[in-house]
């Protein structure tokens, strides 16, 4: 991948949302609430199928290329007492973001930000550039694989074909509506199909993209409000594993709550499955809160378990993720278990420059990945406003970052076994206990 030539310049936004860029100012990043200048080693261009996002209430902070010192851009430079916003780039998928968007914000009365990432973004030589590094190289998830009119057809359908099917239904309006690309994939016969399952949580993440309070920000999606039987999933699941190229099907996604609360359907649904069929993989993502219906769905057949986790701390774990019921050692517990029956495990962690990258989270990390062994590290970006995320978990480091390359390259030197990507691994072959 590419790195420019120059440090890109800032960004800003007009109040109707026109964007340009001010050659007069370096762009700049945001780790852990400090403003820092990136190298050009942390640059790539803005991968396609991103969004730029205007962040109201936020002035951007660029950097001074004379002194090296971070400066506010408090009004338009080339129209001199206009308002400005500051801009973030929200990353296509398989990306992971390096910076923040830098910005500083105006008063108690901006706006909490939509449950999205905000990565930071700048111009240089004709083109935007982002400060991240490109996850997984798979292309399951690439905005050029999706042509729209194709994925409609299709979709229309099956929704045809299937219509007593309410899981059916309901991927119908995750794919038409909210563009999810798991349920595109799913309407197009490939790859990794999603299978949502449970309408309740045991968990109230802060974050949670499918339900939030009144009062707080929007959610991005509508949660599942029914559990689908266990012939529903089987009806979506059987023919995808059984034709789709590197077949996948996985319980627990961003429109459900926590998928284990349903073990008992989803502990049947996988009999039904494997009954007709052994091809391809069944994954569960999950907040993996009860090992013992981790154990029952091993045994079942799961042949891979997916565990979202924002830190492995247990102060700043229960802080964002606020479990009823469960704590961080459940969580291990239920790695261990999967590991002790020989299956596949990832985690889904949530990525968020400072927190992830500080030395005390590191080695919290370590820590974890030493004593429960999982096989893979999903580094996913987290969707949620900066500053209500250090906010939330109450967070004040007393040390600098390590930053996130330096982070990923002490990782992968700790623990050369362990794989690195971002989306569910394609496994060749089912597992069933006899």
């Amino acid at each position: 991948m590419s790195h420019p030539a120059g440090l890109p310049s800032l960004v800003f936004a007009d109040l109707q949302g026109n964007i340009t860029d001010f050659p007069g100012l370096n762009m700049a990043g945001m780790s852990g609430g400090q403003f820092f200048q990136p190298a050009l080693a942390d640059l790539i261009p803005l991968p396609e199928g991103s969004e730029l996002f205007v962040l109201p209430g936020r002035l951007p902070v660029g950097y001074d290329q004379e002194t090296g010192e971070p400066l506010l851009l408090e009004e338009n430079p080339f129209h001199p007492g206009s308002a400005v916003q500051a801009v973030a780039a929200f990353m296509a998928p398989a990306h992971t973001t390096i910076f923040n968007s830098a910005y500083q914000t105006q008063g108690s009365n901006a706006p909490r930000l939509p449950l999205f990432a905000y990565s930071a973004v700048g111009w240089h030589q004709g083109r935007f550039w982002v400060t991240a590094f490109r996850s997984d190289p798979d292309k399951r998830q690439d905005a050029c694989q999706f042509d729209q009119p194709t994925i409609t057809r299709k979709t229309k359908q099956k929704l045809k074909e299937y219509r007593d099917n309410r899981l059916v239904q309901h991927l119908g309006k995750c794919c038409l509506t909210y563009g999810c690309p798991a349920a595109r994939n799913y309407f197009l016969g490939r790859w990794e199909a999603p299978l949502p399952t449970s309408p309740v949580c045991n968990a109230r993440c802060v974050g949670c993209i499918s339900l939030q309070p009144a009062g707080s920000c929007s959610a991005t999606q509508d949660r599942i409000r029914f559990v689908p039987t266990a012939q529903e999933i089987a009806g979506v699941a059987v023919p995808h594993l059984q034709k789709a190229e590197d077949a996948i099907v996985s319980f627990g996604q961003g429109c459900e709550g926590e998928p284990l609360l349903q073990a008992q359907v989803i502990e049947k649904a996988i009999s039904l499955i494997r009954k007709k069929t052994d091809r391809g993989t069944i994954n569960l993502n999950s907040n993996a809160s009860l090992p013992q219906e981790v154990e029952r769905l091993a045994r079942a057949g799961l042949g891979s378990l997916r565990v979202s986790l924002n830190s492995a701390q247990e102060i700043y774990h229960s802080r964002y993720y606020r479990p009823v019921g469960f704590t961080l050692t459940d969580v291990k517990e239920s790695i261990k278990v999967m590991k002790g029956a020989d299956r596949f495990v990832s985690l889904n962690y949530f990525i968020q420059p400072g927190v992830t990258d500080s030395q005390d989270e590191f080695e919290a990390l370590s820590t974890l990945i030493e004593t429960c062994r999982p096989d893979l590290i999903q580094l996913r970006n987290l969707n949620m406003d900066p500053e209500w995320y250090l906010q939330t978990l109450d967070f004040h480091p007393t040390e600098a970052p390590l930053g996130m390359r330096s982070w990923l390259l002490q990782l992968q030197q700790r623990f050369p076994a362990l794989r690195l990507g971002y989306f569910n691994p394609i496994l060749n072959s089912a597992i069933v206990d006899k």
